[in-house]
């Protein structure tokens, strides 16, 4: 690679089991700062060469400093506030992807990879450079469909469980993971509706404290929170793809009030929709008349 740095923003959102945000790679200058600062999704780093340390708070709020050398990577969690610096002398080159998902959170736990332990170690030399060469490729290859791109993501987590040195295997769960289906499908199939988390619990004939446990305890998110944005994942895709008003599609994921459709919506994605649909909207292909054959 000639350059530095190699940045890019996933143009689609639309993947609920797993989805990627930002990638890219790095070869950063010498003492290269990010932070104090805390993302929204999961953020993984690959470390290919160099050095550097990562300060993070653990579940207790703890700032915690951890010296990270190459062939090591570190996880920063959603909402985790951390801070991370090349080394002065030799400076850190890693490969990094931002993603999120309903399937993460599962991975993670295979992974042995936590809030109070974020840093990862292989014993697997082979599916460590594969877990690197999946990263690489996703950074170098902005230009390829999204579904292409979401394949490498499911590779890169395959590699990152299987070679992860703190790998563990879940027991049991088969009940919960049905319940969670359940709401999943039922706010797929209402989210348009004026519908509650006691709703969706309901559906699943859940205690609504009990479900929103369980809910919580395998995506990372509440009900409230998924349906919030499960919605505005929506309306972005019709913000994107049709000339529906902003009016329109606040009614049609389910908010019958347009002002609190934007809020909603700035919140996730922090502008508003109309902004949103101005830097995003689809550009629709010129058509061109067919051509005559000769007489």
């Amino acid at each position: 690679m000639e350059k530095n740095l190699l940045f890019s923003v996933f143009p689609n959102e639309n993947f609920v089991d797993l989805s990627l945000y930002q990638y890219g790679w790095e070869h950063c200058a010498p003492s290269h700062s990010y932070g104090p600062a805390a993302r929204n999704h999961y953020l993984f780093h690959y470390v290919i060469s160099g050095t550097g340390l990562l300060m993070s708070n653990d579940s207790s709020g703890r700032t915690n400093t951890y010296q990270i050398r190459s062939g090591q990577g570190f996880m920063i969690f959603p909402k985790q506030i951390n801070t991370y610096i090349a080394d002065e002398t030799l400076p850190w080159e890693y490969a990094w992807i931002e993603f999120d998902g309903l399937k993460v959170k599962e991975a993670l736990e295979i992974a042995g990879l936590t809030m109070d332990s974020p840093i990862y170690h292989s014993n697997v030399r082979d599916l460590s450079a594969e877990l690197k060469n999946e990263m690489l490729y996703i950074a170098q290859h902005s230009d390829q469909s999204p579904f292409h791109l979401i394949g490498h993501l499911y590779l890169f987590l395959d590699y990152l469980t299987r070679s992860s040195s703190s790998r563990r295997l879940l027991q049991g769960g088969r009940m919960r993971d049905f319940y969670i289906k359940e709401a999943i499908s039922f706010i797929e199939q209402n989210f348009q509706n004026d519908i509650s988390v006691e709703d969706i619990a309901g559906f699943c004939s859940l205690n609504r404290s009990y479900f929103g446990k369980i809910f919580r305890d395998a995506l990372g998110k509440s009900p409230q929170e998924f349906l919030i944005n499960y919605r505005m994942s929506k309306a972005a895709e019709l913000l994107k793809l049709t000339e529906l008003s902003i009016g329109d599609i606040s009614n049609a994921v389910g908010y019958p009030s347009q002002l609190h459709f934007s809020r909603a919506f700035k919140k996730i994605h922090g502008i508003s929709p109309r902004q949103w649909r101005n830097e995003n909207k689809a550009v629709k292909p010129n058509r061109r008349e067919p051509e005559r054959s000769p007489r």
